[in-house]
């Protein structure tokens, strides 16, 4: 019986090494394109709480009550200081 749980978490490790090996940074990339297409979503329909206003109000605020948790968020990710080094061209995509 006490085999059974090492079998299992033997597996388990070997399973999220070739995950690691294989596509994680397929993951790691759709996670972040995820995030500035919502970036960007967020910005065109209330980008007005930032002062860039781009859509009319009428339709920011019928979106309002489908984006009201993520809005602090997304302000706090768009307005932070960010440094040259952490644009994508400096990744190390593919090496």
């Amino acid at each position: 019986m006490t085999y059974e749980p090492a079998t299992a978490s033997w597996r388990t490790k070997i399973r999220e090494f070739l995950f690691g090996l294989t596509g994680l940074e397929f993951a790691q990339h759709a996670v972040e394109m995820r995030a500035s297409v919502e970036t960007l979503f967020m910005l065109a329909t209330l980008g007005d709480l930032i002062g860039l206003p781009i859509m009319p109000p009428y339709y920011s605020l019928r979106l309002l009550p489908y984006v009201v948790p993520q809005i602090e968020t997304w302000k706090r990710r768009v307005l932070r200081e960010k440094d040259v080094t952490e644009e994508h061209d400096y990744d190390l995509h593919g090496l």
